[in-house]
């Protein structure tokens, strides 16, 4: 009996079981879907006239802690895998370990990072074994669902776009070899922007091209790397994600069809980056640096076909048109969308000052010198990786508070628990008034997310990483605490004593409310004349709310409401309101038109 005859890229075009093939693709990740909604986006994908499901896979969600592994609900990537297949979709999965993805540090796990020495996405020793703990636990997990095995997984991508890193000529090969020995017998792809092409490839591996236009000569340049195979966009993108301070990206529909045509009219395969974007929960959003530190919203619905919340848009409608054309058989009925409902708005009933809660911080540590997140032991020695951490110290004198660009991301200066300032990649410096008294200097760092893109991810440390300085003098013997907010802090907070918000709050604190609910149904959630912080529903991270926008609106699942009383909880940084409010639709600002080179 012959093997079964996967996905080949033997000539011009692919094949599959022997068959021509082209790949129509679509982007949706399972880690930025509440999982009671994977079929409802899988189904819609496919009635769109897609026949192929890409997704990441997120290294630093999977292994959290170095030798914890977590594949389990939302984060059950065999399930999702297997959803699809039994859906009738083909999957090309993207399992990293560096995926991009504007996730925190591109998916890498941030306890990398502990290792002074790191140099990640190259052969280095300590990378290197890191890695292959990882595949060891997540590779047996992917070979069964290969197509020679019954499975859907048609394809799998080394790293991700290694052109624009390319520090380690050898890098790609170790990848390569990572996945053969493990048991991967699919179609190896890489997948780069057009100006890298040239640095990503790997021999024996078939390269692809990530663009949004055709204004640039990519598809030329990739069909001159590898005469006689099949051309492949695997990001093209239908829209762009945004970046808190920033405008939000849109690319008109009618211009992305006239493009997709032309592909498509060429006989190129393509996939849909994203199909359906979903949202950044908890911490998850990564940043860039364009001369500029930007981290990105708690949105990420790329204006892509499928809505953040799963609704249908113009460029869908036009997408399903034009590749019913490609499909032998008449597309599936699309799936009714989702309700959604405008709730009363919740009056905020009580308030716990950021300072009353430090004695649930996840650990309380002192030492001469601050401490980065990473390297705080806390989490059983693997530090912290997301949220916020406190420092604090006492002070003799004033004058000029020089952070010494060691302040990552963002800090709020406290002098005996008054606000005096705010420190971050463009504020470096804080006067102090002059006080011969002792005093308590106070910095709240946020973590507002780790560079996800670019050279400088080896120095992606968190918190204060280095000497910061009162009027020249570097500041010594700093108590930290670890204010992660995972799910044990926000239930160690249940047993504080909540203040009624009659009384005048203390800055910064948690509200909250309760939110009564007959039917769960899915909401927006709008904190208008608030400021910023993160916003928490029946213990669940929602993500990040900030006044400078875009976005202006943070999508709730109805599956993460539940019939009766829900707690919602907001750690507010400088100015609450008295009501949290909701919205039947998102609110993302101002536009601004892409395509993007």
């Amino acid at each position: 009996m012959s093997a079964k005859k996967g996905l080949r890229a033997d000539s011009t075009h692919f094949t599959l079981e022997g068959a021509p093939f082209l790949i129509l693709g679509g982007s949706i990740h399972y880690f930025r879907v509440p999982r009671a909604y994977w079929r409802d986006r899988l189904l819609k994908l496919k009635a769109c006239g897609l026949n192929t499901l890409t997704t990441y896979v997120p290294w630093n969600l999977h292994e959290p802690e170095r030798g914890v592994f977590l594949f389990q609900e939302q984060l059950d990537m065999e399930a999702y895998i297997r959803l699809a297949g039994e859906l009738g979709l083909w999957v090309i999965l993207r399992p990293g370990p560096y995926i991009c993805a504007e996730c925190d540090l591109g998916g890498l796990p941030s306890w990398l990072l502990q290792d002074k020495k790191m140099k990640v996405r190259t052969t280095y020793s300590g990378f290197t074994s890191a890695v292959n703990s990882y595949f060891d636990n997540l590779i047996p997990r992917i070979t069964p669902l290969q197509f020679k095995n019954g499975g859907p997984i048609i394809a799998v991508q080394l790293d991700n776009e290694y052109g624009s890193y390319a520090k380690d000529k050898q890098y790609m090969l170790f990848i390569k070899e990572a996945l053969l020995s493990r048991g991967i017998s699919e179609l190896l792809l890489t997948s780069d922007n057009h100006k890298e092409l040239k640095n990503g490839g790997v021999d024996g591996v078939l390269q692809t091209v990530n663009m949004q236009n055709l204004s640039n000569d990519g598809l030329q340049h990739l069909a001159t790397l590898q005469p006689n195979k099949p051309l492949m966009v695997m990001e093209f993108w239908p829209g762009w994600f945004d970046v808190w301070g920033g405008l939000h990206h849109v690319f008109a529909a009618q211009e992305m069809i006239s493009i997709v045509r032309q592909l498509l009219d060429r006989g190129i395969s393509i996939n849909f980056y994203m199909f359906h974007g979903g949202t950044n929960f908890g911490f998850m959003n990564g940043a860039n640096n364009d001369g500029t530190y930007r981290p990105q919203t708690t949105s990420y619905d790329y204006d892509a076909p499928l809505t953040e919340s799963g609704d249908y848009t113009t460029k869908y409608h036009l997408l399903r048109n034009l590749l019913s054309t490609y499909n032998k058989k008449p597309l599936p009925e699309p799936p009714a969308v989702q309700s959604r409902r405008a709730y009363e708005p919740v009056v905020v009933s009580h308030y716990i000052s950021l300072w009353e809660t430090l004695q649930c911080a996840e650990t309380h540590f002192r030492a001469d010198d601050p401490i980065s997140m990473e390297n705080l032991p806390a989490n059983h020695s693997n530090g912290q990786s997301y949220g916020y951490t406190l420092y604090q110290t006492d002070i003799h004198s004033g004058g000029e508070l020089n952070s010494r660009k060691h302040v990552h991301d963002r800090a709020l200066v406290f002098i005996d628990r008054e606000l005096i300032g705010v420190l971050d990649c463009k504020t470096q410096t804080v006067k102090i008034s002059h006080s011969k008294s002792k005093r308590t200097l106070s910095l709240l760092v946020e973590n507002c997310g780790r560079l996800n893109y670019g050279s400088a991810m080896d120095n992606q440390q968190k918190g204060i990483s280095g000497d910061i300085s009162l009027e020249d003098v570097p500041l010594k013997r700093f108590s930290m605490y670890c204010l992660d907010m995972k799910p044990s802090f926000i239930n160690r907070l249940q047993s504080q004593k909540w203040m009624s918000v009659r009384q005048k709050p203390t800055y910064p604190a948690f509200f909250r409310g309760t939110l009564v609910v007959d039917k769960p149904t899915d909401t927006f959630l709008k904190l208008p004349n608030w400021s910023k912080g993160v916003v928490f529903v029946n213990g669940r991270n929602l993500g990040r709310h900030w006044s400078v926008g875009p976005q202006k609106a943070l999508y709730l699942p109805g599956p993460w409401l539940r019939s009766g009383d829900n707690e919602i909880m907001v750690f507010e940084e400088l100015n609450a309101a008295e009501k949290i409010h909701f919205a039947e639709n998102p609110e993302y600002g101002k536009t601004i038109n892409v395509p993007i080179e």
